[in-house]
Order: structure tokens, then sequence, then C-alpha cells
């Protein structure tokens, strides 16, 4: 498959549709386990990258650029802990996409090998803390683990996707480890994390741009 930088800025742009649309679930889900502004946090860093991709990232055909100005954007205007894991993950995959504005199918295994790596290195959480690492690891070994055996990224990665979403409903039965939720103690049980959410809500929103693009 080909994967373009068109193709690549849609995907963003799905993900801005996607946190708008569910800011206030995900806002809710932290009210139950921390600050309650998670889904406000994602959608400032969001609509931060959206004026990008309607500004200075229109004609950019450079998939690295447009992933280096995608993490920077999230940094800058993100404040809490969200904003460098998310920009670690993207910096990261930019060294995979540098000059190519179109690529393929291992480019893209590839691109979300280094992004998970990158924001697991980052933030030191470990599946089991109730974190997005609990969406983002399944999702990792599924998609490494598919690939290699298959060599077809849009079906490993429809299983890396559901794992993570396996992943993300796990965290219910977890008691909270980092961060504010982890004073609820066994108070944090029955209560979805909000950070696995979003980061599976991102990987659907992959999955969804990658199922628009023609098979070539």
């Amino acid at each position: 498959m080909k994967f373009t930088a068109e193709d690549l800025k849609t995907f963003l742009k799905n993900v801005v549709n996607v946190i708008e649309e569910n800011k206030d679930y995900l806002s809710e889900l932290d009210r139950k386990l921390g600050d309650g502004d998670h889904g406000v946090t994602m959608s400032i860093g969001w609509q931060a990258i959206d004026e990008k991709l309607n500004g200075e990232l229109q004609s950019e055909q450079d998939c690295g650029k447009i992933c280096i100005t995608t993490g920077r954007t999230f940094l800058s205007a993100v404040g809490s802990s969200v904003g460098p894991l998310y920009a670690t993950g993207f910096l990261r995959g930019a060294k995979v996409f540098q000059n190519k504005s179109e690529l393929t199918g291992e480019d893209l295994k590839d691109f979300w090998i280094a992004f998970i790596e990158g924001i697991k290195e980052r933030g030191k959480a470990e599946v089991g803390d109730k974190t997005m690492i609990d969406t983002l690891q399944p999702a990792l070994e599924s998609l490494e683990h598919n690939f290699n055996q298959t060599n077809d990224f849009r079906k490993s990665f429809l299983q890396a996707v559901s794992d993570g979403e396996k992943g993300m409903e796990s965290t219910k039965d977890l008691m909270s480890k980092r961060g504010r939720s982890s004073r609820l103690g066994e108070r944090s049980l029955g209560c979805q994390d909000p950070g696995a959410t979003s980061a599976f809500l991102i990987l659907s929103m992959f999955l969804t741009t990658i199922n628009s693009v023609q098979t070539v």
C-alpha cells in the first residue's frame, strides 16, 4: 500500500475531529480519577495542530516535517504531562518518515513502533499502571508480531487496534499507580483510564484513515 503526505494530514485531521467529539467524555472519565481536564487538554493540543494543518502544513509533502511540526505544536500548546509524551512519540516517528512523501506498510509499522517506544521511554510507565501504555503496549506487540508474520500492514494494524482496545478496557480493573489518581487507591477501580482511552481514539483514527486509502 502507498500512504502519502496528504493521507498523513487526513489522519491528523481525523484525530482533531474525534478528540473534539469525545472531549466531554474524556474529561468525564478524568473527573473520576484526576483533575477532570484530560478532554480539554487534548482538545487544546489538537486544535493547535489543526491550525498548523490549515496553515503552514497545507502544502508540506515531507512526512517527517509534518510529524515534527505536529509534535512541537502539541508540546507548546499542552502544559500537562501528556504534552511531552505525545511530542516524543511524533518526534521519534518523524525519523522514520524523514524526507519521504510516500510511505510503505513497513514505514508505517516502523513509525508506530518508534512512536510508542518514544512514549514509553519518556513516561516510564508499564502495562498495569493504568495509563495510555495499557492501550499502546498491546497494540505495539500485536503490530510487530503480525507484521513480521504477514507483511500486511492493514491487517496487522486492524489486529493491533483490537488488542489496544482490550488493553484500554482492562484499565477498568486496575488500580492507579501513577500520577494524581494513584492517591485514590481502590477507589480508582472500575474507572477506565482517560489517557488509555484517548490513545485508543488516536489508533482507531489511523485505522479509519488507512481503510480509506486505496491498496496499490
